[in-house]
């Protein structure tokens, strides 16, 4: 984001400033977002959260859909599955036929509750019909750790596994995205080993409500250019991060398909916010 801000100046004419709003899974922005004014000057990163955390709750204070103007959307993490190097899992068909022998025994990282790692291993774990241990943590990062130290055995996250796959600590045994990891291209993806899902964290750009069509249109413009900017693209591959790129009429859309997908599996799995 701090890339596509610096980038997105020069189209703009002025300074694009980051705020940084951690807490309450990435969503501490949305009330702000959602009830300021929608002059152009207040934008706010749009996620998967953000979509799914308004079921989650008792008493909703934003609507996914109604309570954005949606300007792009931009990129998205690669999620992918991995166990300590040493393990005795050399497959992902491997890991899950000794889950399904050893039912609940297993335990898995994950960035949160609730989180997409997190419910994609729910997903996951019905259809190969093995029951595990899911082990939330605050970060992607914190999970990796614990299952480098030995204290879990696998984790399911983002590309901040990919490190410690290339620096020889853990082994990756599945990429959830649709296509594999960049910097591991020989990790097959959930498909290609039978089953039938893509976890996708794709991610854009939205501001307040009612947002004037010119001002959309200049802004998904100046970001659009900036996400294709090969400086960004340098930023992008560093991460293993994908391109997603939908324009304002492409987000909308999905975003109104994306808050049906996540109110049925938040209802589904009981899911509820902390």
């Amino acid at each position: 984001m701090r890339s596509l801000a610096q980038l997105a100046q020069a189209s703009l004419g002025q300074a694009v400033i980051i705020e940084n709003r951690p807490g309450a899974g990435g969503t501490l922005h949305a009330v702000g977002l959602a009830t300021g004014r929608p002059d152009g000057y207040t934008l706010g990163q749009m996620h998967l959260g953000m979509i799914r955390r308004p079921f989650m709750m008792a008493s909703p204070q934003w609507d996914p859909v109604t309570s954005f103007t949606h300007i792009l959307r931009l990129c998205g993490w690669r999620l992918g599955f991995a166990v300590k190097a040493d393990s005795p899992w050399k497959t992902m068909a491997e890991f899950i036929q000794n889950a399904r022998e050893n039912p609940g025994q297993l335990t898995v990282a994950n960035s949160g509750a609730a989180s997409s790692p997190h419910i994609g291993m729910i997903e996951l774990a019905e259809k190969a019909g093995i029951q595990i241990n899911h082990v939330p943590f605050k970060s992607t990062a914190e999970g990796v750790n614990a299952v480098a130290g030995g204290h879990v055995d696998a984790v399911a996250g983002e590309s901040s596994i990919i490190p410690l796959v290339e620096a020889g600590q853990l082994r990756a045994l599945s990429a959830w995205s649709r296509d594999r990891f960049v910097r591991l291209p020989d990790v097959p993806t959930l498909r290609e080993i039978g089953y039938d899902m893509e976890v996708t964290t794709g991610f854009g750009i939205s501001g307040p409500k009612g947002m004037p069509q010119p001002l959309v249109r200049l802004l998904h413009d100046a970001f659009k250019k900036a996400l294709f900017d090969p400086e960004n693209k340098i930023v992008r591959d560093r991460f293993d991060m994908s391109e997603e790129y939908l324009d304002s009429d492409g987000y909308r859309a999905f975003i109104v398909q994306r808050a049906e997908y996540e109110r049925q599996i938040v209802q589904k799995y009981g899911l509820k916010a902390e």
